[in-house]
């Protein structure tokens, strides 16, 4: 698989209606996670979406989440630029390249949902977010 690079769009509790929107617009596959799919069930929030990914047969990716609890929604930090794929490697001489000079907001470390994953902001203030595919199993 190639490595993705796609806008992340951050929502204010409208996640899924949006996304669901723009399946409506671009067509594709729709895939949607919960909070509380990834371990919050019954918690406050746990039926916002923490990852949306539409996948057009145009070759459109589009990914968009509500933003997560105690982060507020403002203009300005409404998107990132999303870098994905299994070339380990790759990715993290980009991981190093954009965050250094800029700021890390979560290290690029192995997440609760398997895949290594990082946020940045690179020094001209623009959000990246890197995930390492890792193979299931």
């Amino acid at each position: 698989m190639a490595s993705l690079l796609n806008p992340y769009v951050s929502f204010d509790g409208n996640a899924r209606q949006a996304m669901e929107f723009y399946k409506e617009v671009f067509g594709g596959k729709l895939r949607l996670n919960t909070f509380g799919d990834a371990g919050h069930p019954g918690a406050e929030g746990s039926d916002k979406i923490m990852h949306g990914m539409l996948s057009t047969t145009d070759g459109f990716t589009l990914m968009g989440a509500d933003m997560p609890p105690g982060m507020e929604y403002a203009p300005g930090n409404t998107f990132a630029v999303s870098i994905s794929g299994e070339d380990e490697a790759a990715l993290r001489g980009y991981w190093e390249q954009l965050s250094g000079g800029g700021s890390v907001a979560v290290p690029l470390e192995k997440q609760m949902w398997g895949d290594l994953f990082g946020m940045c902001t690179d020094r001209f203030g623009i959000p990246w977010m890197v995930n390492i595919n890792q193979p299931e199993g």
